[in-house]
């Protein structure tokens, strides 16, 4: 069995940072449902800008929001972008979904393939 990319949000900016809340990353609903992730499931969060990794689970948002929560709040800066990545086990490949969101974490593109993706933005 291995651990395959099923969903990603590619470039998402976090709009805040709340150290006092206690965990969790809040993406705004209709991202999460076009990408297919459940309130509480697990994500890999990746930081462009700083190159900070951590796991966390999802809490559904408001429109445009990307808060990182808890402790991961002080491995981001409002402002950062950040790769948001949800996997699955399995024994067949799967075709990931991968979101393209602009700068007010709109999603502009869905590409289905890891091997679609744009090398630079």
């Amino acid at each position: 069995m291995r651990c395959l990319l099923r969903s990603k949000i590619h470039r998402a900016t976090v709009t805040e940072a709340n150290v006092e809340y206690v965990g969790s990353i809040t993406i705004d609903r209709s991202l999460l449902a076009e990408a297919e992730i459940w309130a509480g499931e697990k994500v890999l969060v990746s930081d462009v800008d700083n190159g900070s990794r951590f796991e966390t689970y999802v809490v559904p948002g408001d429109s445009g929001v990307i808060c990182v929560n808890g402790a991961a709040a002080r491995l981001v800066d409002v402002g950062d972008r950040v790769i948001i990545m949800s996997f699955e086990y399995g024994d067949v490949q799967i075709e990931p979904k991968i979101l393209l969101v602009d700068e007010k974490n709109r999603c502009v593109q869905i590409l289905r393939s890891v091997e679609s993706q744009p090398l630079n933005k």
